[in-house]
């Protein structure tokens, strides 16, 4: 019998096609997240799981399907994913960690520069039939010469950094792991402690996983500690930023403006998560600039990311060590 594989989320045809060369394939043809029960009830005999962002993977869900050797995640942030759970249940977890990377910055840009140029309320002049032509208003901000510090020089934060070195901006960076000074200097980087990064900053841009250290590192202390006027931008995890701290800050003028496309509600693995955005921080159009979760929207990327998945799925059924893993699953019994 072929293994079973089960997609818990729309791939693009390739992928499926691809699996069912050697598996039994059994996908999501909808574009909407399934019923954790709907996913348990059809994993419960499988032996490889494709798993996305939404997914919750812990000891219960495991337990409930005995047969999994390998989750495959098709992403790079895993908090949703209980490691330990996979490894005493001698099941792989993978993730794809380099090609979210290079999208996600090219977001994080283009949040930066719809607030500072306030592309959006200008779309919404124009569509209004209100623009009659040129007037000297929506005055936004440039960013040459401005700093932007960016929290966590991984895979995101290097492809952030250099597609921002041409920009004229000053850019600092804080990491535990300082980069090679011919890294530092190629990109035009000075490494600078946290605490004075957010304090010099006019833009900040926290890029760390999500743990117990990093949850709400951007929280009301540290929003105090920015300068008066400085734009945060979020394209990492929801939880890294206080919500509502940052809907307060709003409030008072001490932050300028907040652009996220990641939220509080999407990190399952919180119990004491938020459900819903801040309505505070929703209604206030004229000082945010939200997406939802399109950092690595781009079609052939996502199409590259499933395929990789997948491949780390093969390669775990042949019995190889696949691609990817973050663990070393005990034998099973």
């Amino acid at each position: 019998m072929k293994p079973k594989v089960v997609i818990t989320h729309w791939v693009h045809n390739e992928v499926v096609e691809w699996l069912s060369q050697t598996c039994e394939v059994v996908p999501n043809i909808s574009y909407e997240t399934l019923p954790r029960q709907e996913i348990l009830s059809r994993a419960s005999d499988a032996q490889a799981l494709l798993a996305f962002m939404p997914d919750r993977v812990d000891s219960s869900f495991l337990q409930a399907c005995p047969s999994l050797k390998i989750i495959a995640a098709a992403l790079k942030g895993y908090d949703n994913f209980e490691v330990a759970a996979c490894t005493r249940q001698g099941v792989w977890l993978t993730i794809v960690p380099d090609l979210l990377s290079v999208p996600t910055a090219e977001l994080a840009i283009g949040l930066l520069l719809g607030l500072t140029r306030r592309l959006r309320e200008g779309d919404r002049l124009v569509r209004s039939g209100a623009f009659k032509g040129w007037l000297p208003r929506l005055y936004g901000s440039g960013l040459a010469g401005r700093k932007l510090g960016i929290i966590g020089m991984g895979g995101v934060g290097q492809a952030l950094a250099q597609r921002l070195t041409n920009y004229q901006m000053s850019l600092l960076y804080s990491d535990p792991r300082p980069l090679s000074q011919a890294q530092e200097a190629k990109w035009q980087l000075r490494q600078v402690e946290l605490e004075e990064l957010i304090a010099i900053s006019d833009i900040v841009v926290p890029l760390v996983p999500l743990n117990s250290q990093t949850q709400h590192l951007i929280n009301r202390a540290s929003l105090a500690q920015m300068k008066p006027g400085a734009i945060l931008i979020n394209v990492g995890r929801g939880s890294v930023v206080d919500e509502q701290a940052v809907a307060e800050a709003l409030a008072t003028g001490h932050l300028s403006d907040y652009a996220a496309d990641v939220f509080e509600f999407e990190d399952w693995a919180r119990p004491d998560r938020p459900h819903t955005i801040p309505p505070t921080l929703l209604e206030d159009e004229a000082h945010t600039f939200f997406t939802p979760h399109l950092g690595s929207a781009v079609d052939e990327t996502r199409r590259e990311i499933a395929l990789a998945a997948a491949a780390s799925i093969l390669q775990a059924l042949q019995g190889e060590v696949p691609s990817g893993a973050v663990n070393p699953p005990a034998p099973k019994l």
